[in-house]
Parts: C-alpha cells; sequence; structure tokens
C-alpha cells in the first residue's frame, strides 16, 4: 500500500505500487481508496435468523490497537451520538435482513469527522463480544446457539435497551512495555471479583503457558451505570487481579486508566503507539 499525500506524486507511486503486486502477487492491479489520517475504529454487532429479521446490538470502540492489535474495547463509544447510533446501527440491520443473514456478526467501520467508512465483516462473535452482553442484557453466545437450531431472534430491535458503560481488557502473557511474549508457568492466580466485574479465562495456579498459540490469558470485562463509574470500578479490579510467574499487560492498562486522553475518551487508533512512543525507556 502507497498513501498518495497528493496529485503529483500519484502516477509514481500507482506504478511502485502495481510493481510491488505483480511481484508479489502476479498481478499489477490497483485499487484506490481514500486514505483516514487518524480515524476510530467502531464496530456494530448484529444478529440475523436468515429469515429476513435482523437487529442490531450497538457498537463497541476498538481504537486502542497496537500493530493493528485491539488491546481494549469499550461500548458504547465515547464519541457516537445516540442518534447515530440508531441511524447506523438501522443501516447495518436492515442490510442483514435483506439479506437473509443468519448467526452472529460483526460490521467493522473506520470512523472519522463523523463519517463511517467500510472496512469488513466478521461472520461470527468477536472477542470483546462481552462488552455488548453486559450493557444490553443479552446472552450472545446463547443468542447464536438458538439461531443455528432454527429459532427466531429471542428479542426484536425495540426490545433492545442500551444502559451503562462496559469496558474490556485484554490480559496478555506478555512484558507491559515492549511486547516480548511471556511463556511460562503460572504460580499464583487470583481473578478480580466482585459486582460487575467478569473474569474470562481457563487459568490457574500450575498451569503452564504455552509459546505457540496467542498471547491473550485472559479477559477482565467491567460494567458501570456510568463511563465514569466503569473506569474507578475497573481500577479496583485490575489492582485486585494476580498472575504471577510471567508478566502480563496489567499494568499497561493500569496506567491507561490514569491517562487524561483516554478518561476524556480522547483517542484513535494511532494514539496508543504515539503514547507508548513518549514513554521514558
Amino acid at each position: 500500500m502507497k498513501v498518495c499525500p497528493g496529485p503529483e506524486q500519484l502516477g509514481t507511486l500507482m506504478q511502485q505500487a502495481g510493481s510491488e503486486a505483480k511481484a508479489a502477487f502476479g498481478d499489477a492491479t490497483v485499487y484506490i481508496e481514500k486514505y483516514l489520517g487518524n480515524p476510530r475504529h467502531i464496530e456494530f454487532q448484529v444478529f440475523g435468523d436468515g429469515n429476513g429479521n435482523a437487529i442490531h446490538l450497538g457498537e463497541r470502540d476498538c481504537s486502542l490497537q497496537r500493530r493493528h492489535q485491539k488491546v481494549l474495547e469499550e461500548a458504547p463509544s465515547p464519541v457516537i451520538s445516540p442518534d447515530e447510533r440508531a441511524r447506523m446501527g438501522g443501516i447495518v440491520g436492515r442490510a442483514m435482513g435483506d439479506m437473509g443473514y443468519r448467526g452472529a456478526g460483526t460490521i467493522e467501520f473506520l470512523w472519522e469527522d463523523g463519517v463511517f467508512y467500510f472496512i469488513e465483516m466478521n461472520t461470527r462473535l468477536q472477542v470483546e463480544h462481552p462488552v455488548t452482553e453486559a450493557i444490553t442484557g443479552v446472552d450472545l453466545v446463547r443468542e447464536q446457539i438458538r439461531i443455528a437450531v432454527g429459532k427466531p431472534l429471542s428479542v426484536t430491535q425495540d426490545d433492545l435497551v442500551f444502559s451503562g458503560h462496559a469496558i474490556e481488557c485484554r490480559i496478555n502473557a506478555e512484558d507491559a512495555w515492549n511486547f516480548t511474549p511471556s511463556p511460562g508457568l503460572v504460580t499464583a492466580y487470583h481473578p478480580a471479583g466482585g459486582m460487575h466485574v467478569r473474569v474470562d479465562s481457563g487459568l490457574y495456579a500450575g498451569y503452564r503457558i504455552p509459546p505457540y498459540y496467542d498471547s491473550m490469558i485472559a479477559k477482565l470485562i467491567v460494567y458501570g451505570r456510568t463511563r465514569e463509574g466503569c473506569i474507578m470500578r475497573l481500577r479496583r479490579a485490575l489492582e485486585e487481579m494476580v498472575i504471577e510467574g510471567v508478566k502480563t499487560s496489567i499494568p499497561l492498562h493500569q496506567a491507561l486508566m490514569k491517562e487524561p486522553d483516554f478518561l476524556d475518551g480522547n483517542y484513535t487508533i494511532k494514539w496508543l503507539e504515539e503514547w507508548l512512543a513518549r514513554r521514558p525507556a
């Protein structure tokens, strides 16, 4: 991919992109699309029953990323208004109904200056689906199984009520600051607990984390009536969670909970890497 800053570079960059594509894939075809300089990553959860009935369950903000890998997700997004949610949710819901889609799905967008740009659709549940469960009260795994056996949607769009705020932290077995993998023996494990705190994990003291797979070892999901209340509860949960014997990304999440930009909801897909680059070595 090439980013073209102006029309005078277009010819040269198209030729370079075509040459590289030809060498790598045997096809010099070039596609042109709008470059978004500093967008957010917004995705909508959808369900369809295969009979023309479909719903959306609101959006998730997945903009805190490193090397295009999500680190933290929250629902709803701090920058999407109720009117925008209803408008875009209506568009994706109608699209799923019109095509007769069956099952769970996630419609992903880049969002910049109030405009949504479609990226892709994932025809499955996402790692971050628990934040949607928290603010809607709908068990998405149960709903997916119901649809798979031929049952209709258990809720209509009018039944859905979006309430409160939820944040998910991906807990990875890696160094919090240079992201070096940290497989090994878990010598102690104590998951966070309490009201509106959920931990999805298979960890236990004595478990040996292998080096062969994705580094995520737990998901910490916290709900609050407001975003501020959710963050306060998440700070406590992160302090309470204990994983010893390997390095984890918990310190990174603890630092993010104190950052003014995050607290204000003022971040994009580039923010985390820029913030890490500014941190003292």
